[in-house]
């Protein structure tokens, strides 16, 4: 495959194979809780490496990179605000070289954690942030930039025009979503699939969709949501493996690569063009994903 745009090869009716959860593995590889996993694209590259390959091996044909909480904003929690650009431009030159020529790197970024609402900051600050983050991560390689579990519409939007506007990057942007008691998605802050969809294209996403939350099961009412909210337009799902249960103080996803398996055909007819996973995915997760997603492609 020579690698050109996401969205040219998805307007060929190709279906994609994303990747898999990066915090619950930083953790088996011995993230401490309080440590910024950021930070391990300078002190551990080699482990964040072996991640991306993983993912990579597994049959992902994009990669995301560690920098979820890369803006000025998180990093300043523990004390590395000055070193934003540095760490993100760390973070996809590796995922970079584990990708390789032929498959993608979709750089992730993350909520700053605070809220125009409250006026923890002005919306020029959180423009600046999401564009220095942004911009170091193109500088390392990065194909696209995932703006991921993202819950207010001004946060979300204000970043995809950052990166839309300052980089030549594809965009993607997704929220995350939990079910009410009426059976109803909304994120955090009450905004709906339908809502989010259409926000999001609006400001310049060139592809949309839910991440983290649920399971991949409730992920296909989602897309469903979505997908008549935007008819055309491309959706990437990143589903948890199921909803977690805690056991002895350890968080345990249950779904296994089979049951994530077996969903795909449904998630794909509901609408997504993209499929890959959030907390408790492994690369046999996505391996299970893209030997399902090519079965459905030979079908079809």
């Amino acid at each position: 495959m020579v690698r050109g745009k996401i969205i040219d090869t998805l307007k060929k009716g190709r279906i994609l194979v994303s990747d898999g959860a990066w915090g619950t593995f930083l953790q088996k590889k011995g993230l401490n809780p309080g440590e910024c996993p950021e930070l391990w694209c300078i002190t551990r590259p080699d482990d964040v490496f072996d991640i991306a390959k993983n993912y990579i091996d597994a049959g992902a044909d994009m990669v995301e990179s560690d920098s979820f909480g890369g803006t000025s904003y998180k990093l300043e929690h523990y004390g590395l605000s000055v070193r934003a650009s540095e760490i993100n431009e760390a973070s996809t030159k590796i995922s970079r070289r584990a990708a390789g020529e032929n498959k993608w790197v979709i750089a992730s970024i993350g909520p700053t954690g605070k809220m125009l609402l409250m006026g923890d900051l002005t919306e020029e600050e959180l423009y600046n942030s999401f564009k220095e983050q942004a911009l170091a991560l193109e500088k390392g390689g990065a194909d696209a930039l995932c703006i991921e579990t993202m819950s207010a519409i001004d946060e979300a939007t204000i970043a995809i025009k950052a990166a839309k506007e300052n980089t030549k990057c594809e965009v993607i942007c997704t929220f995350t979503f939990d079910r009410a008691v009426n059976g109803e998605y909304r994120t955090m802050m009450g905004v709906s699939p339908e809502d989010a969809a259409k926000a999001a294209i609006e400001a310049g996403a060139d592809i949309i969709g839910p991440n983290c939350g649920n399971g991949i099961e409730r992920m296909i009412e989602i897309v469903r949501e979505m997908r008549e909210a935007i008819p055309n337009s491309f959706i990437l799902v990143h589903a948890n493996a199921g909803l977690p249960k805690n056991v002895n103080g350890i968080d345990i996803f249950p779904e296994t690569p089979e049951d994530m398996a077996a969903k795909v055909p449904e998630l794909i007819k509901a609408g997504a063009n993209i499929i890959g996973g959030c907390c408790g995915t492994t690369p046999a997760h996505i391996k299970a994903i893209k030997q399902a997603v090519d079965a459905y492609s030979i079908k079809k």
